[in-house]
């Protein structure tokens, strides 16, 4: 993977985390790569979701296991993540379930006539 592929955000995670871009950019690349595995897909939004959660929870563990000299802990960002993935299901959920809803609806109104 390379760092074309690597979200604009990254910089912006780099920063919040304390930790430089580069090893920003190896710990996406891993993310990446355990996302690609999972998959078995190197694009689509199951790889990406599961690439930005994989390199956001990389990313905390790293800045857990690095000796911290400043006072505020890093940002943990995966629950972020997680809830923003939460929630966009929740409006997919609500469109199936209106589309089943109107499409009984309208077979109640219209039921099709059987052919003998």
């Amino acid at each position: 993977m390379n760092s074309m592929n690597a979200p604009m955000i990254l910089p912006w995670i780099a920063r919040k985390a304390g930790i430089s871009d580069e090893l920003a950019l190896k710990l996406w690349r891993r993310a990446a790569s355990e996302a690609e595995y999972l998959t078995g897909k190197s694009e689509g939004s199951e790889f990406w979701g599961l690439s930005v959660e994989r390199f956001l929870s990389i990313v905390e563990d790293e800045v857990g296991n690095t000796p911290s000299y400043n006072l505020t802990p890093a940002p943990q960002m995966s629950w972020m993540w997680r809830h923003q993935s939460r929630m966009s299901m929740l409006s997919i959920v609500a469109a199936q379930n209106a589309y089943r809803y109107w499409q009984n609806t309208w077979d109640n109104m219209y039921p099709q006539k059987k052919v003998a």
